[in-house]
């Protein structure tokens, strides 16, 4: 009895077959991508299955080709990147080009002193107060000059110093004989002392050092 019963049921699947998924497949092969039709169809056991069409896969040298160029790609991209990072200076290689530009530069006084003719000239520090002789205005940028056993006369003024400054020989028009005594003066400032004095207490007087070169 149950024979009888499948093989009507599948007499029956065959007539919807034969009426019905030859239309569905024209019609599926006029509107839907081949690549997505539905095969209507029956096994070697007579059982129904239903297949979609798979997308037919690359082909394996184009495949190849592309992975190909795109390390090509990668490659040149890489090169470039570290041929950039060689022609940018390590900080470390600034960092010594620094040092040793400093170095060569020459010491400066930190403090800056500056004294009379008995203190020695040369680089001023904390425990040796000596006057420096490189001294610079920031204000009219000329290198400040000495007189030593001088003192700057009362009538020097701004006018005076603008007019003559850096000429020695006029400057002396305007400085006395005094011994122990050291005269300074710029462009636009003058200075006379006899002890070692801290620029840092003379605000008026914009005076920074240079290099000393030893």
């Amino acid at each position: 009895m149950a024979d009888d019963e499948e093989g009507d049921l599948d007499e029956l699947l065959d007539e919807v077959e034969k009426r019905f998924c030859r239309n569905v497949s024209v019609t599926c092969s006029a509107r839907v991508d081949p690549s997505e039709a539905v095969q209507c169809g029956k096994d070697s056991k007579g059982q129904r299955k239903h297949n979609r069409a798979t997308t037919p896969e690359q082909p394996r040298s184009s495949v190849a080709d592309d992975i190909d160029a795109l390390l090509e790609e990668l490659l040149e991209e890489d090169s470039s990147h570290s041929s950039q990072l060689q022609t940018q200076p390590s900080p470390k290689g600034t960092q010594a080009e620094k040092k040793l530009s400093s170095q060569s530069a020459g010491r400066k006084c930190c403090p800056v002193f500056v004294g009379g003719s008995s203190v020695t000239s040369g680089v001023g520090t904390p425990t040796s107060k000596r006057s420096c002789d490189q001294l610079r205005c920031t204000s009219c940028d000329f290198r400040v000059l000495t007189f030593d056993d001088c003192e700057w006369d009362s009538s020097c003024d701004y006018l005076f110093l603008r007019n003559n400054v850096p000429d020695r020989q006029k400057l002396r028009a305007r400085l006395k004989k005094r011994r122990g005594f050291r005269a300074f003066a710029c462009q636009c400032s003058w200075f006379s002392t006899t002890e070692p004095t801290d620029l840092r207490d003379r605000a008026e007087l914009r005076w920074v050092c240079g290099n000393h070169r030893d």
